[in-house]
């Protein structure tokens, strides 16, 4: 192989699942010691053709050499790991109780005298491979313990420890901090220029792709739109050569929030499912047509805070107060009757039924009504399934038929229908978190703009993003949240993105939110 040669080639690569074509002849070369970014909308096959390279797929057509060598049919993860394919996913695959040294090397431990585990002979490795690729940890710190930018960085160790000289990350700034962010990409730079290694990024952050990529290929419904050099290009046409239009983002905010309190918030107190406390005294008050935007770093009581609230999480401590009245022992179902709509953070989890219809979801709240009930008692399919047949047009909600299983949506589609159910009830409070985690560009435009709308409405919106920019863009007052309590409180626009990383990460301001 010469030193110019690509050291990862597709050739016309096609991948079929039984619902969709999801790569289709896509052909595609990535240079050694590049930084390479793939773009594209959900479903467009970015994470596929990933997984075609890291051996979790097999094609159904075409070729993929690295470093010269065709692939077999017989290609999977241990093949794509000696060949120095390393792939972090968005999800981590580490083991929570074992210690950051235990997960790097797991599978490859070393042993003295051909029998024992030599610890202190593994913790060395890692710290001489933590200086060399400027990952800095501690090889005894257990991994539970850890904040998700740490946790991956082990990630990234854990392929390096394997020898990987190819390194696959799948959207790997979702859950970390501006500062995290930068640091990370700085790392990354690093490596590239000075291993000579090829980073290739998944990422949905145009801004993330100016900041550290030298090419972008971009793909559209499996198939491989372009190529452009980052410095010949800018965000706005790649989010054209995304979703074939010119996306708006138009501001939609208009006139200044009332000075009504809606929902008032005074010394909220919460334990974690490991019985921690997470929502350490908070104070907070949202008024009508107002955007409150909480910033933090994942894990420091996001969604604890916005469990209590609904109702779905027990409170230790303090009141929540919806138009002057006391809410805090309601239950879930009181409390959405009252007037409070909730889109979750997993909406696997809590969001929808999975193994329910679209339509059935779509009902959730109002499958009671006498509009869906003959005589409270008789369900009237046929306008049920008008209804959410309406409903899903409205709301661009894109699926084979409403009486088809949730499942059977892409993740961007299960999360339009949720916000569609969500804001089809007229409540005075909106509950969001993480409204388009995993969406991609053109729906994140949509429900940005829905949102938008509901305030311009006169609904007070409590938004939990790990999108800074997305908070930025939609909220008019920015809390910082750590370690379960408001670090800080600021009106958009008077702080910056960098300057609201110290807040997230534990500095203090006297908050008055």
């Amino acid at each position: 192989m010469t030193e110019n040669a690509p050291i990862v080639r597709f050739e016309h690569v096609s991948v079929r699942f039984p619902s969709a074509l999801a790569n289709d002849d896509v052909s595609l070369a990535i240079r050694r010691g590049e930084a390479f970014a793939l773009v594209g909308e959900n479903g467009a096959g970015k994470t596929t053709l990933m997984n075609v390279l890291y051996g979790l797929v097999r094609p159904a057509l075409g070729t993929v050499i690295i470093k010269g060598e065709k692939i077999s049919q017989r290609h999977d993860p241990m093949r794509a790991i000696a060949m120095g394919v390393g792939m972090v996913h968005q999800h981590f695959k580490l083991v929570p109780s074992f210690t950051v040294a235990q997960n790097i090397a797991l599978g490859s431990e070393p042993v003295k005298n051909l029998v024992f585990y030599d610890q202190k002979r593994l913790n060395r490795e890692v710290l001489a491979l933590s200086k060399r690729f400027g990952l800095p940890v501690n090889p005894g710190d257990v991994v539970d313990d850890l904040s998700v930018g740490l946790q991956q960085r082990v990630e990234i160790l854990k392929a390096l420890h394997r020898g990987a000289d190819i390194l696959v990350l799948d959207e790997p700034t979702a859950v970390l901090s501006p500062a995290e962010t930068d640091e990370l990409f700085e790392v990354l730079r690093s490596i590239v220029r000075e291993q000579s290694m090829t980073v290739i990024l998944i990422t949905h952050k145009l801004h993330e792709v100016m900041q550290f990529s030298d090419r972008v290929g971009v793909m559209k419904q499996g198939r491989l739109v372009g190529i452009v050099n980052t410095s010949e290009t800018d965000e706005k046409q790649l989010a054209a050569m995304m979703v074939g239009r010119e996306l708006l983002f138009r501001d939609l905010r208009a006139g200044e929030p009332s000075d009504r309190e809606v929902l008032t918030i005074s010394g909220l107190r919460a334990m974690d499912d490991r019985g921690l406390e997470a929502v350490k005294g908070i104070d907070l008050k949202l008024h009508a047509g107002e955007i409150v935007g909480v910033c933090g770093v994942e894990g420091n009581g996001q969604t604890e805070l916005t469990e209590c609230i609904m109702g779905i999480r027990p409170q230790t401590g303090g009141t929540v107060t919806l138009n002057g009245r006391n809410i805090s022992r309601l239950k879930p179902r009181e409390i959405r009757g009252m007037g409070v709509s909730f889109i979750p953070s997993d909406r696997m989890r809590t969001g929808l039924s999975a193994e329910a219809t679209v339509m059935e979801n779509m009902l959730v709240g109002k499958q009671r009504q006498t509009e869906f009930r003959r005589f409270g008692v008789q369900f009237r399919k046929r306008r049920a399934t008008s209804y959410a047949k309406a409903l899903s047009e409205q709301f661009d909600v894109r699926s084979g038929g409403v009486d088809l299983p949730m499942k059977s949506l892409s993740g961007g589609n299960m999360q339009k229908a949720i916000i569609a159910r969500e804001f089809s009830f007229d409540t005075p409070v909106l509950i969001i978190n993480q409204p388009t985690r995993g969406v991609d560009i053109g729906a994140i435009e949509f429900i940005h703009e829905k949102i938008l709308q509901k305030r311009a409405a006169g609904c007070a919106i409590l938004l939990v993003s790990a999108d800074l920019d997305e908070l930025f863009r939609l909220s008019d007052r920015l809390v910082t949240l750590y370690e379960g309590r408001l670090t800080g409180s600021f009106v958009n626009g008077e702080i910056t993105r960098q300057e609201i990383s110290y807040y997230m990460t534990g500095g203090r301001q006297e908050v008055r939110a």
